[in-house]
């Protein structure tokens, strides 16, 4: 229970990145107090954090952002076709401006601890500060791709010059000009930085693990044509992300499947699509993500693309994945990735061929092999999804930790609440489309449908609501079901948790779709938040 001093909020928001931040906002319609703490010095969540050279966004700047508010569509002009993440950040905070959110956002400031008290049904929320606060309800907003993975490699504690992470990289800037640099890792943050990089240094040595599938961005200043169509069209198009599998409208799916038309009209609808960039290649055929043959015809085509871009053919076929199924790993959206490698100032370390022995003093020893480099850049990735809440000790009723029911694995109801986790909101958490659909798509759908519950347990003067194991149970089910009908399972990928040594192999997001998804959890509400137990105040404490 409270104290007497302690402050009191309805609700307590971890993270003021595009869901913590609206979150805030549709709590203040309900005349709800709220305090959201954020550990960084600004608002932004991932735009905030993530400022490596040529950070950019892969959904397409008008779809990736806010359509809860017309004016705000109205005002705010994109100037490129996929936004930089300084214009991303001016945008959050133009938002932040805009609904006079930052009087209650409390910045520089970590949450350590969350804990339930079942007798006055509050959350008692501690932070690094050392305050202590209570809410009825606490949202966690803390981004799904927000905990960098910290590097691990033999030796690195050695190295005598400056080492970087793209998770974490300084606010002020690194110039490379005149340096060398190794870049251990060519997942999406590598894909983006390494030809700005190598545009600066002398030298850039790209250690790759894992090659990745990567497609143009064909990135451009905002078409004024296409810009008037798309806010011509805006409500339907907004209403198609909705309803859509990826929740992103230039993805245009079909339902032709790919075995089923020739060779050249294959070949034709993948040219098409390439030729427009970005995510569209992967929605070509309907069949790409569930049938091993289908899938193999984009596989080969995106490697006869990588083979036509880069020169050295040692080089493109290092370049080109093989291991796994196209777009079973996140497809990557980039600006000259691959040409990048015909610079003579870019060399790929393929590091299943020449193993990454150790970190040295003077740089890097492959195989054998000292390589001298001034700099070292890790772009290795995160811990997806469950990474912050895992470091945030949050216990249940009975004092249950969150960390040792989630130790074998995630589980949910809808991505939404954790069974003995009370009035525990959990904004794109495992068990949702999240990280498989265009982010700002599924935040507002969870804030709008958070901001429903917690209105219809105030209307009725409700204590809490809490997932049911029954149902939490069938669902984990369903979206194991799913996802072992599709390919993705069958690569290693951050969607598995496994690039974090010892975390579970758990397909996290669910891969049903976001408008499918969306009626599922409609339909619950509609039915009195079906699979959810609600309490009254009188049969608390």
């Amino acid at each position: 229970m409270a104290k007497a001093d302690q402050q009191s909020f309805d609700a307590v928001i971890v993270g003021a990145g595009f869901s913590g931040l609206y979150m805030l906002h549709k709590l203040r319609q309900l005349g709800l107090t709220a305090r959201v703490y954020e550990a960084g010095d600004g608002v932004g969540g991932t735009w905030y954090w993530n400022r490596y050279p040529g950070a950019r966004v892969d959904v397409e700047s008008q779809e990736y952002s806010y359509s809860f508010d017309e004016a705000l569509q109205d005002e705010w002009v994109w100037t490129e076709r996929y936004s930089t993440q300084p214009e991303l950040l001016r945008y959050i905070n133009h938002v932040a401006d805009r609904f006079d959110l930052r009087r209650d956002v409390q910045l520089e400031t970590r949450v350590q601890a969350a804990k339930y008290d079942e007798a006055s049904a509050l959350w008692t929320v501690s932070t690094d500060r050392g305050e202590v606060v209570s809410a009825r309800y606490c949202i966690m907003a803390t981004g799904c791709l927000s905990v960098p993975n910290e590097p691990n490699f033999p030796g690195q504690d050695q190295f005598k010059g400056p080492t970087y992470h793209t998770g974490r990289w300084p606010h002020e800037g690194v110039d490379f000009t005149g340096k060398r640099v190794a870049v251990i890792g060519t997942g999406s943050s590598a894909i983006q930085s390494i030809p700005q990089i190598a545009a600066q240094a002398e030298q850039i040595y790209v250690l790759q693990r894992t090659p990745n599938y990567s497609v143009p961005a064909h990135n451009a200043p905002i078409d004024p044509a296409a810009l008037a169509d798309w806010n011509a069209n805006r409500a339907a198009r907004r209403q198609a992300q909705r309803a859509s599998v990826s929740g992103i409208y230039a993805a245009d799916p079909t339902e032709i499947l790919a075995m089923e038309v020739s060779a050249e009209e294959r070949q034709a609808r993948y040219e098409e699509r390439w030729a427009k960039g970005g995510f569209c290649i992967g929605a070509t055929f309907a069949d790409m993500g569930i049938d091993k043959a289908a899938n193999d015809t984009a596989a080969a085509f995106v490697a006869d693309k990588i083979r036509s871009m880069v020169k050295d053919p040692k080089v493109a076929e290092a370049l080109v994945p093989k291991d796994y199924p196209f777009g079973a790993k996140r497809l990557c959206v980039d600006t000259g990735y691959y040409e990048t490698f015909n610079r003579g100032n870019v060399s790929l370390i393929d590091l299943n061929a020449s193993p990454l022995d150790r970190i040295t003093a003077k740089g890097v020893q492959v195989d054998g092999e000292e390589i001298a480099v001034d700099a070292i850049v890790f772009a290795i990735g995160f811990d997806a999804m469950t990474g912050a809440l895992s470091r945030i000790h949050i216990h249940g009723k009975g004092g249950q930790a969150l960390s040792e029911v989630w130790e074998a694995g995630p589980r949910s109801y809808l991505g939404l609440m954790v069974a003995g986790f009370p009035n525990l909101f959990t904004v794109t958490g495992p068990g949702s489309p999240s990280v498989l659909s265009n982010m700002l798509v599924s935040i507002e759908q969870h804030v709008e449908w958070i901001s429903d519950c917690i209105g219809h347990l105030q209307d009725r003067q409700l204590a809490s609501i809490e997932a049911m194991p029954d149902a939490q149970d069938a669902w984990v089910d369903h979206v194991n079901e799913v996802a072992n009908m599709t390919l993705h399972v069958q690569a290693s990928s951050w969607y598995l948790g496994a690039n974090i040594p010892g975390k579970p192999r758990v397909f996290m997001p669910y891969i049903g779709g976001v408008g499918l998804y969306r009626e599922k959890c409609d339909d619950v509400a509609a039915k009195g938040y079906e699979g959810f137990a609600l309490k009254s105040a009188a049969t608390v404490g």
